[in-house]
């Protein structure tokens, strides 16, 4: 959602490079959390933000740590963002890159899974900012190839995920080997708990911002509840997928993930997989070329989806229904995201019928499932018709 004001990036402070890149890239107006935060992030205070992916918090920490930080020396960065995972640390390094270029800045990042050969050199050749997952940076301070001494600004992103994967104690023993007095934000979709004992200890005095619910809400998207035939399955998201610009496509495992993308190549349906079994690189591939639009159907697990930022994507297909509302809720938020609008599409066997119609119930839809073939004119325009009452 963007934030309703007639603030812009300069009246909040930000550098006129800065405020050029972010216009080059279409985006002119801050959203809610970026509004808020942005000048005390600039102003130097400790920042304490409770906002979901896809809030824009990115620029909401990015734009101060550049604006903040002086220039680093090889292995010893000014700026430090630690983030859960390596899907999110080539997110964020996607945003900060152009913009660190524009200040003079150069942003490295460093995550598990990859040659750190490659990521030490980098580190040599300079780095004023690191974007790094926990355990590869430890691993590279215990080989004296990083120091975090002079570190000016620490940023903590999605902390309750860190909290969930039981990062806490490697992000305590970080921050730790910081010398001198600096600037740390924090952001997390939650503030109880291990995340609440992480603010008590290392931020100083912050300014807590509650950013309301981005989060999808029922109201944000059309919805479309369809009864399949298991034989006609594939061919029916086929023919939604060929008429949408961006698809995601959820599937219950790993397996079944990776048997639709075949199925849907066989259909002439270009589609790549994301789960936990996949090498780092194939995910990575599969991330920036479907992000890029390249790739025009992501099939995913929950759990590899789980984070992710992904701009305009337009349908979501429940291949497999959700486990419960909640599921369904963030599975279709994807479609969704900062005040874009979406179709969600959930295909339904007879056998599953009756746990689709809890879900609806507990998502406050009344809506027909509407029986549906994969030859069906409807599904090249899922968000043109209503289904109505009775209708087949």
């Amino acid at each position: 959602m963007g934030y309703e004001s007639s603030t812009t990036f300069e009246e909040l402070g930000v550098l006129a490079p800065l405020v050029a890149v972010l216009s080059d890239q279409g985006i002119v107006q801050p959203f809610a959390v970026q509004a808020l935060t942005l000048p005390d992030g600039l102003a130097g205070r400790d920042v304490c933000g409770k906002a979901k992916t896809g809030s824009g918090k990115t620029l909401a920490f990015g734009l101060p740590l550049l604006m903040r930080i002086a220039p680093g020396r090889p292995g010893r960065p000014r700026g430090l963002v630690l983030v859960p995972t390596r899907e999110l640390a080539v997110q964020v390094a996607e945003v900060l890159a152009p913009l660190a270029e524009s200040v003079d800045r150069r942003a490295v990042v460093i995550y598990g899974g990859a040659d750190m050969d490659r990521q030490v050199k980098r580190l040599k050749r300079g780095c004023d900012v690191v974007i790094a997952t926990p355990g590869r940076l430890i691993d590279l301070s215990e080989r004296k190839e990083i120091s975090l001494a002079d570190v000016e600004v620490a940023v903590l992103d999605e902390a309750d995920r860190m909290a969930d994967m039981g990062f806490l104690p490697q992000v305590d023993w970080l921050l730790r080997r910081i010398e001198h007095p600096h600037q740390t934000m924090l952001f997390s979709a939650t503030l109880d708990g291990d995340v609440d004992r992480l603010v008590r200890r290392h931020l100083k005095d912050p300014v807590r911002h509650h950013v309301e619910e981005t989060a999808p809400t029922v109201e944000s998207m059309a919805h479309r509840f369809l009864q399949v035939h298991q034989m006609d399955k594939v061919r029916t998201v086929a023919a939604i997928c060929r008429s949408s610009q961006k698809a995601m496509v959820f599937v219950r495992t790993k397996r079944g993930a990776d048997r639709l993308v075949e199925q849907l190549q066989r259909e002439k349906v270009r589609a790549a997989a994301i789960h936990g079994d996949l090498r780092q690189s194939s995910r990575e591939k599969a991330m920036a070329d479907f992000s890029s639009g390249r790739l025009p159907v992501l099939v995913a697990t929950d759990v590899a989806a789980r984070g992710l930022d992904i701009d305009d994507v337009d349908v979501v297909v429940h291949y497999d229904p959700p486990e419960d509302h909640k599921a369904y809720l963030h599975r279709s938020g994807r479609t969704a995201r900062a005040g874009g609008s979406g179709v969600a599409v959930t295909l339904v066997l007879w056998d599953q019928m009756v746990d689709v119609e809890r879900i609806q119930r507990r998502l406050g839809l009344q809506m027909p499932i509407v029986e549906i073939f994969s030859n069906d004119p409807r599904l090249a325009d899922l968000a043109g018709w209503e289904p109505a009452e009775g209708a087949a």
